[in-house]
């Protein structure tokens, strides 16, 4: 019988490498996006089955648990790692940028993990993956909001930890640079790699062998993992 997993922000960067390498390990996936399709038509391809919310409506996200609860009666692997990247300059003047933050980060995941628990828990190893950040623990005073709301999910992954044990395992991974943006110059990814002690841009692959790791160490719950090159050290 297939393993069942749901990947918010599946269409590309992390979410559409893991979700590659979950459909190539024979999951059933259920790759979750928003308004953009980017990478999600070839998960569609390699057999995923897409589902589209939006984070910032709640109405929208219950029916993307409605749709996915009623495909499956267990889901063995959720990854909250829908993401909304605002820095103090946009959510000062963007008043539907500030409250996605909150949103997407925390509202979304809260109503993900309470809405899909049953699923979760008919799972042999029921787990939960948040995608938090190392500015989780020492925030940047650039993004302000965006470190608040992942500081926040950070505290969401040890309460659920504490309640949906035992059958539900949950877990945080906080990565770092580990994959710049193209709008990071040369400057910046230079000051970057600066002040993160192994010195590299970390890829995508040491995030899904963390996860791989999370799921396949049954007696870890409540901990958040760094995946950073060190970088948390020196912030």
């Amino acid at each position: 019988m297939k393993k069942t997993a749901l990947v918010t922000g599946a269409g590309r960067r992390f979410g559409f490498e893991l979700s590659k390498a979950l459909l190539a390990e024979g999951y059933q996936l259920f790759a979750h996006y928003n308004s953009s399709h980017d990478g999600i038509s070839e998960l569609e391809s390699l057999g995923a089955t897409a589902v589209q919310a939006d984070f910032t409506d709640i109405e929208s996200i219950q029916g993307m648990i409605k749709t996915i609860s009623n495909a499956t009666d267990s889901i063995e692997l959720l990854v909250n790692n829908a993401s909304c990247f605002f820095d103090n300059e946009t959510v000062d003047n963007d008043n539907k940028a500030l409250a996605a933050v909150f949103q997407v980060h925390g509202i979304a995941p809260y109503i993900l993990i309470s809405g899909l628990q049953q699923q979760l828990s008919q799972s042999e190893n029921g787990l939960v993956i948040n995608i938090t950040d190392i500015y989780a623990d020492r925030p940047s005073t650039d993004y302000i909001a965006y470190c608040a709301a992942k500081a926040g999910l950070a505290n969401m992954t040890q309460s659920f930890a504490k309640t949906l044990a035992p059958s539900v395992r949950v877990n945080a991974i906080q990565p770092g640079p580990i994959l710049f943006l193209p709008e990071h110059d040369k400057e910046h990814r230079m000051q970057v790699l600066d002040e993160t002690p192994l010195r590299v841009e970390g890829g995508l692959e040491p995030m899904i062998e963390t996860v791989r790791f999370l799921r396949d160490n049954p007696f870890i719950t409540g901990e958040s993992i760094k995946v950073d090159g060190g970088r948390g050290l020196m912030i």
